[in-house]
């Protein structure tokens, strides 16, 4: 068994609405491939993997997948589960999995969820390992792995703080995406996004931040304020905090004037070597130290969040309790047994670890690491109480006085942060602070939750929720309105077509297609962007109020979908398919189920627009969450008639018009006259990219003269929709550019042209060497039936095939034909449009295929350009003038 592929599903795919480790298997052929058929095999994973027993299987119960093992299962099966397994064990809360027969005999599909995606990878590779080490009766270090892969999650995986965010954000139906391998998230799209890094939000102001790191400054800025905070000053140099120490007092507190997380704080010092070794200790942290009067009484961490005091806690410094039997050491090592406690902030809890600070205040009680103290003895490991030092939090919000949380609250407006981690030193937190000398000595930007999620005693709070809605007020989701667009052919048009009238109707559009990326009409990239990298960086720009997504079949494959959920899907067709033979997609059936994953994605209150007259794509309803839109040409038929009578919206054509239907109720959109891109109605396939918009239009909720608006103005020249049937009148010929590069298309395009005059029917088609060669062939063939003369071309897009191998396809169909005159062979989509303009003539009919869009259209403006500046072009708005007339001129001669 070996692994030829993973890829990692990030958004919504064909397996699940989450993320998703796609793993390409592949058994060898004359070796076993089946579980029983291995001895052993099933007791060595049960032995190795006790947790198994958990795994249901396809029974359902409980030991039903080790019932599966032992009665004979694909390797690939089993390969599933230890995966599984062993990213459960590494951390990652996931409990889904699925394995496909696909790619052939030997050739499997698994798929398992996955948190952190370098993990995912990694025990894939530690789980194959460990199934070919059992089939094989090898030993295997499954404890050392399961180890490696835990300090991998740990090190990778968010914080319990930014995750308490999280979770709060998604309950709340707000989108998230984690921007870097540390803390920046993402929390909606666009222009409505919000980010944090941990508990900073974008709000959290720098300079607000520059005073809370200064502990001295914040201390100055406090006591100006009338916030009760203990009598300190900067020192220099250890006799300048001896010095300190004893004008101030003793006992006093030493530590770092820039710092966090407790390093270097030691308090309670009561004498000047103790200061002496203080500042030795907090000079590894900071070239700045400060010394301050220490106040006796219990730390209290208290969180406030905008202008409300949210979660309050008790904090005990990193300590042991004797029992007579094991050294200090021991019982440090013993206490970092609880799971809860980690080597870093991914565990409620922190390990408490020996350092100079801890070394110091045991030296203080009289004790070394290798002391036994008595039973019940208590010995103090720190004593400053920060959990990142090893200490531990009880809950005690219900018990702080109103007074002290004003004084908190004050606080953090003083310093200016919207969050903030206020510091207390107090005997009695419900007692005000004047009452008792209590103070607050640091104002923490950036604030752990830890100790306020997951308390060692007492009641969690709600943060994350408290931070969230202090982010997004109520009814707020942080989305826009996202489109997103697939299907075979009409994708690109309708995706501009839609972004369009979102633009009329006042908003910044983010649109990606495989033209670029454009964000309120300006292109900001090139080449084919319809996959989820183009969808993420148009909904992670702040500009952008609406998003339209064109949605290929390819990204889903690779990568799943770059959003979460839309308002709006539009399937405009499948038809008999495009790209089948790559990746697994072989018929028509699997390509609607890759496209339906956008119609899953639709939430409960958006809508599918699917065409009606189309088996795949109007079957797609059925998996729709929200509600479903049908359009078709045809207003009698079936799928809208019945989807009419349950009071549902249609889109479709009656006498010659577009018409929208609310189950009986009905309105004239726009005669097919007046809606540009069509021609007049004449260009079917236009008329359904037109169908298809204005349903969406109407899905979003868009005004009706907007969607009226833009179907007068939005057209189909090379500005708005370079290569979707552009058309021109050169030298008498009339010529087609369009990018159709299928049989369906072809086929459209076919009949499109019967509506225009011409005397002879040329093209230059080709094709990128990734199609069938079945379908190559049967595009040859319907050329050869359709145009008198035909350019084929090859470019760059050879996609592993040889040179002429394309060319050579085509020809096999073309000989077929029963209308082709002249078959020419050019090598360059340039050269083969320059050849086929020099040879067009007055009354010609011109297609050209512009399979390498940029180049061709590039090619066409320059083209274009030169002939205007000698005087020789005829405008579109002449041509599509006279082109009723000449109908009516060519029809009487007998001739389309």
């Amino acid at each position: 068994m070996d692994i030829r592929k993973i890829q990692a599903l990030r958004g919504p795919n064909i397996w699940a609405e989450f993320p998703m480790l796609e793993v390409w298997v592949e058994l060898s052929p004359g070796c076993s491939q089946v579980s029983h058929e291995l001895p052993g095999l099933a007791d060595r994973l049960a032995q190795w993997l006790p947790a198994l027993v958990e795994h249901r299987g396809n029974v359902g119960r409980r030991g039903g997948f080790l019932e599966e093992l032992a009665k004979g299962i694909p390797l690939a099966e089993v390969f599933e589960h230890v995966l599984l397994e062993l990213l459960s064990q590494s951390g990652a809360a996931v409990t889904f999995s699925k394995t496909r027969e696909d790619l052939g005999k030997h050739f499997y599909k698994v798929a398992v969820e996955y948190e952190e995606e370098d993990v995912a990878r990694e025990a894939a590779k530690v789980a194959l390992a460990l199934v070919l080490a059992a089939a094989d009766n090898r030993p295997f270090d499954v404890s050392a792995e399961i180890k490696r892969l835990r300090a991998q999650h740990e090190k990778i995986c968010l914080g319990p703080s930014t995750k308490s965010i999280i979770r709060a954000a998604k309950t709340r139906g707000i989108p998230v995406r984690r921007l870097n391998e540390h803390s920046l998230i993402q929390l909606g799209y666009g222009s409505q996004q919000r980010r944090i890094c941990a508990a900073q939000t974008d709000r959290t102001g720098a300079v607000a931040e520059e005073i809370a790191q200064d502990k001295d400054l914040t201390r100055a800025l406090l006591k100006a304020a009338g916030v009760p905070v203990p009598h300190g000053r900067p020192v220099d140099n250890e006799e300048d905090a001896v010095e300190a120490a004893e004008d101030i007092g003793y006992p006093v507190v030493v530590k770092p004037q820039y710092g966090n997380q407790g390093r270097g704080v030691a308090t309670n010092l009561q004498t000047p070597e103790q200061v002496i070794a203080a500042y030795k200790a907090s000079s590894e942290e900071s070239s700045y130290i400060i010394v301050e009067k220490f106040a006796p009484g219990s730390d209290y961490r208290l969180l406030v969040v905008g202008d409300r005091l949210i979660a309050a806690a008790k904090r005990d410094p990193a300590q042991v309790i004797g029992d007579g039997v094991h050294t200090i050491n021991q019982l440090i090592d013993i206490v970092n047994q609880d799971p809860r406690r980690g080597d870093d902030h991914a565990t409620a809890l922190s390990k408490i670890k020996l350092d100079p600070v801890a070394m110091g205040v045991l030296n203080d009680q009289g004790v070394t690491p290798e002391s036994v103290p008595l039973p019940g003895q208590k010995i103090l490991i720190r004593r400053n109480a920060n959990l990142s030092t090893g200490g531990s939090a009880a809950d005690v919000t219900e018990l702080v006085h109103p007074e002290v949380a004003a004084r908190a609250i004050e606080a953090a407006r003083v310093i200016g942060l919207d969050i903030a981690g206020v510091d207390v030193v107090a005997t009695d937190v419900s007692i005000p602070l004047e009452d008792q000398h209590g103070v607050i000595v640091e104002v923490n930007a950036s604030p752990g939750l830890r100790m306020h999620i997951e308390p060692s005693s007492g009641e969690p709070r709600p943060v994350g929720e408290a931070i969230i809605s202090m982010m997004f007020g109520d009814g707020q989701n942080g989305r826009i309105p996202v489109v997103a667009v697939t299907g075979v052919n009409g994708k690109t048009t309708t995706t501009r077509f839609v972004a369009n009238l979102l633009k009329l109707s006042g908003r910044r559009v983010g649109m990606t297609c495989t033209d670029g990326i454009f964000v309120d009409g300006r292109r900001i990239d090139t080449g084919d962007c319809s996959g989820p990298k183009s969808a993420r960086c148009i909904l992670s720009n702040p500009m952008v109020d609406a998003a339209v997504l064109e949605t290929a079949r390819g990204g889903i494959l690779r990568e799943g979908l770059g959003f979460d959920r839309c308002d709006v899907a539009v399937v405009t067709n499948i038809g008999g398919g495009d790209h089948l033979g790559i990746d697994g997609i072989e018929t028509p059936e699997q390509l609607a189920r890759v496209k339906r994953s956008i119609v899953e994605a639709v939430g409960p209150q958006g809508y599918a627009v699917l065409k009606a007259d189309d088996p795949l794509t109007a079957a797609m309803a059925e998996q729709c969450k929200g509600h479903t839109i049908f359009f078709c040409r045809q207003d009698d038929h079936p799928v809208i008639a019945a989807h009419r009578a349950l009071g549902n919206k249609c889109v479709f054509v009656r006498n010659n018009s577009i018409v929208a239907a609310d189950g009986n109720a009905e309105e004239i959109i726009l005669p097919l006259e007046k809606v540009t891109l069509t021609h007049g109605g004449r260009i079917a396939f236009q008329v359904e990219n037109a169908l298809a918009a204005t349903a969406a239009a109407w899905a979003l909720g868009l005004p009706r003269d907007t969607i009226r608006t833009g179907l007068q103005t939005f057209g189909c020249d090379m500005e708005k929709t370079p290569g979707r049937f552009n058309l021109f009148e050169i030298g008498g010929a009339t010529v087609i550019v369009d990018y159709g590069h299928n049989p369906s298309s072809l086929e459209a395009m076919i009949e499109a042209m019967d509506n225009f005059p011409h005397q002879r029917r040329l093209a230059v088609y080709s094709a990128a060497g990734d199609r069938r060669d079945i379908d190559m062939i049967q595009q040859g063939e319907m050329l050869g039936e359709a145009f008198d003369r035909v350019i084929i071309y090859e470019d760059h897009y050879l996609r592993g095939r040889n040179p002429g191998e394309i060319i050579k396809l085509f020809k096999t169909g073309l000989d077929n034909g029963s209308r082709v005159e002249d078959v020419i062979e050019v090598v360059g989509s340039v050269k083969a449009v320059e050849a086929a303009l020099r040879s067009a003539q007055a009354g010609d009919l011109l297609l050209i295929q512009a399979d390498v869009i940029d180049e061709t259209v590039d090619f066409m403006q320059k083209y274009l350009s030169s002939r205007q500046a000698e005087g020789r072009e005829t405008s579109i708005a002449e041509l599509l003038a006279g082109l009723s007339e000449a109908l009516v001129t060519a029809g009487d001669k007998g001739r389309p």
